[in-house]
């Protein structure tokens, strides 16, 4: 069979190219690099809500799923159209990197025929590029523990939302896991927003101990949901809303309303299946940007826990040792005489 030709896209006023548009992506369905784009074009207005402006790793498979895979973080300086737009980065390291930044779906569509399968924002946009708007909670499955019990929590988690007056947006990770977003002003810095993460993590621990837990340590966790408030770390990203996800069935990370998520499961939730949903019911999160929140409230219940013992948690592997941390060693293996 001949290779398709390429093929030229006029989106957003800018020519985007497809080649290779018959390339297969997902072997196990016969995806295809072209059903990608189109599935990216179908939920345009949802993605770049997600995306606008963000600052954005790129998790590309320039030969499908089940080729190479590589975390592009820099743009390069030559072969891009003149009209892409980036942002500067700055990683806990010192260094720095120009990340793409999607001004329009024209971005989105570039990065898909570049071979993006997955768009990891960071939780920051470009005009405040180390404040953070977006507070992530991230609902992790561990051990003996189903997608129920991570509805469950997400049900817990919303409570608290309620009693400090937030309205958090509930999706789909396009595993097991649920992610609730919370628009807050970009006022404050990544370790303050990590610390209301953690502060909210807490009280939600606090209400319902049996099945939710805070320990970064997986050998203190148990049969519980984990709420990994790493996430909110520096350069820890989480795959945006609407992003395909780089498994067999190609999943979505999907938005739904809280009342959806008790009745949804995660495979609900495809390449195929979005773009009808997305046509019929619109973008669960359409009203995210209508309400910038205040965190001081949970700094506050943060400044509380400091003075009763709680203090910061561990940060992730990858990062350089923070003020007040505790010591970054499971604790079954910590020789506790010689770090007091």
């Amino acid at each position: 069979m001949p290779k398709a030709a390429a093929e030229e896209h006029e989106i957003a006023g800018h020519i985007v190219r497809l080649s290779s548009p018959d390339k297969i992506c997902f072997p196990r369905p016969g995806y295809t690099k072209r059903d990608v784009f189109e599935y990216y074009l179908a939920v345009g207005d949802g993605i770049l809500r997600a995306l606008r402006d963000r600052p954005t790793t790129l998790q590309r498979f320039p030969d499908g799923i089940e080729g190479e895979m590589f975390f592009q973080k820099r743009i390069p300086t030559r072969g891009v159209p003149p009209w892409v737009q980036t942002a500067k980065i700055s990683f806990p390291s010192g260094r720095t990197a120009d990340e793409l930044c999607p001004a329009d779906l024209a971005h989105v569509l570039w990065a898909a025929q570049m071979g993006t399968v997955v768009f990891h924002p960071w939780p920051v946009r470009s005009a405040a590029a180390d404040n953070p708007d977006e507070l992530r909670i991230d609902i992790d499955p561990h051990d003996g523990t189903n997608f129920g019990d991570v509805v469950a929590a997400a049900g817990v988690i919303r409570e608290v939302l309620a009693d400090l007056g937030f309205t958090g947006y509930p999706k789909t990770s396009g595993g097991r896991g649920v992610h609730v977003y919370v628009r807050i002003a970009p006022r404050w810095s990544f370790v303050e927003v990590r610390r209301a993460v953690i502060a909210l993590a807490r009280e939600v621990e606090r209400r319902s101990p049996d099945r939710i837990t805070t320990s970064w340590w997986k050998e203190e966790r148990g049969e519980k949901v984990f709420l990994d408030f790493n996430q909110m770390a520096r350069d820890r990203t989480i795959a945006c809303a609407y992003s395909l996800r780089a498994n067999a069935r190609a999943t979505v990370s999907t938005p739904v309303t809280w009342d959806e998520l008790t009745e949804v499961e995660p495979d609900d939730f495809d390449l195929r299946t979005v773009p009808a949903r997305f046509a019929k019911i619109g973008d669960p999160h359409a009203g995210i940007d209508d309400v910038l929140h205040d965190i001081t409230p949970l700094l506050e219940w943060s400044a509380r826990d400091e003075k009763a013992g709680q203090g910061d948690m561990p940060y992730p592997p990858d990062h350089p040792k923070m003020p007040g941390e505790p010591p970054r060693v499971q604790p079954s293996k910590i020789n506790k005489a010689n770090w007091s």
